[in-house]
């Protein structure tokens, strides 16, 4: 029989008291949000968490609770982490799906960007709310603090072990393995992925299904993964963020005569650096490189060339998080969803026809 992991062990493993560990399992204040979310991540590491009487999950209300009047908003944690903001091209078209969906069904919206877990208590009346949507990546204490209200939730484009909730993603690995067997087919070969992989799990999913195209066309061995020569793992958040490093790598690349057939970008904002950078080195696009991009924001309607992307149903997965925390409001034992909504592949003028290197 597995022994029993306690408070202590994880303490042990972090150098940290027990007493610590209490306070950030139990939410209280006292505790920094960094050391809350190591605790937490250590403890789902241990297994504290699958443990029977581990951790204490908060009731859901009672179905009359539910149908209280006064339970009429809805509460949509959108913590401004990586521009995740109601400005942004993609974030704040989700949240307009969100809104617009809400005021049809005659629900309110409270949006909190809030990041401390400290402040998040104080800024709510749990007892007017009906449930929560997380929009975007969303810190494993703050989505603790909104589990404890006993509420049900619903994530969109993230999930977390810690926390029983439906998700919402686009189809991230299909769309990139169908955009991709497409640049292969139209003769590129020497493709890469320009990306972190670990940045979302979006962004992981999209890097998995371009490897499994480049797999099945036999341009990278089976299970290997993408070599240097295939994988370009930029970081940033915004068109600006990624112009630098996209600038010294493509350089060196041409000074070489190594430059590849294809660019294909984790999303539209690297997209956008990409064909900025390009256009600056003289690298004419898609003559001698394509640049392809993914969720289809509205500045790659305006490029020229217009940028071959992915339109991620933005709209649409706002919605769904409405109708799916409907359903989990009025049937809360029913299983936990995970709901992919497909993309469609927008074939533009950044991609061209392959050239033999």
């Amino acid at each position: 029989m597995s022994k029993k992991v306690t408070m202590q062990h994880i303490a042990d493993s972090l150098g940290v008291s027990k007493f610590v560990v209490s306070k950030a399992l139990s939410g209280k204040e006292g505790v920094s949000d960094a050391t809350k979310a190591r605790v937490m991540e250590t403890a789902a590491q241990l297994g504290y968490f699958n443990q029977k009487n581990g951790y204490l999950k908060a009731p859901l209300p009672t179905k009359s609770e539910v149908s209280d009047p006064q339970r009429n908003s809805v509460l949509v944690l959108m913590p401004n982490i990586r521009f995740q903001t109601k400005t942004s091209a993609y974030w704040g078209r989700i949240l307009e799906g969100i809104s617009e969906k809400l005021d049809h069904e005659g629900v309110g919206m409270v949006i909190v960007a809030e990041q401390s877990v400290e402040h998040f208590m104080q800024l709510l009346n749990p007892k007017a709310l009906m449930g929560i949507i997380g929009v975007g990546e969303v810190a494993a204490p703050l989505l603790l603090e909104a589990h404890r209200l006993g509420l049900p939730i619903v994530l969109i484009d993230h999930e977390d072990e810690l926390i029983p909730a439906d998700t919402l993603f686009a189809d991230n690995f299909e769309s990139m393995h169908r955009l991709t067997r497409h640049l292969i087919g139209t003769g590129h070969r020497e493709l890469v992925f320009v990306g972190d992989a670990r940045y979302s799990r979006s962004f992981y999913d999209r890097y998995l299904g371009f490897n499994r195209a480049m797999e099945e066309a036999g341009i990278v061995e089976p299970a290997a993964g993408s070599s240097a020569a295939h994988y370009l793992p930029v970081q940033g958040f915004e068109k600006e963020h990624f112009i630098d490093s996209i600038t010294r790598w493509a350089a060196e690349k041409m000074d070489n005569g190594k430059m590849p057939a294809a660019l294909v970008c984790a999303n539209d904002q690297i997209a956008l650096a990409a064909l900025t950078v390009l256009q600056r080195l003289n690298c004419a696009v898609p003559d001698d490189v394509s640049v392809t991009g993914f969720d289809h924001i509205e500045d790659t309607d305006r490029t020229s060339p217009r940028i071959t992307t992915v339109r991620v149903p933005k709209h649409a997965l706002g919605r769904r998080a409405v109708e799916l925390l409907q359903r989990r409001v009025h049937e809360r034992e029913a299983p936990a969803e995970k709901v992919l909504l497909a993309c469609e592949l927008l074939y533009r003028e950044s991609s061209g026809l392959g050239k033999q290197r």
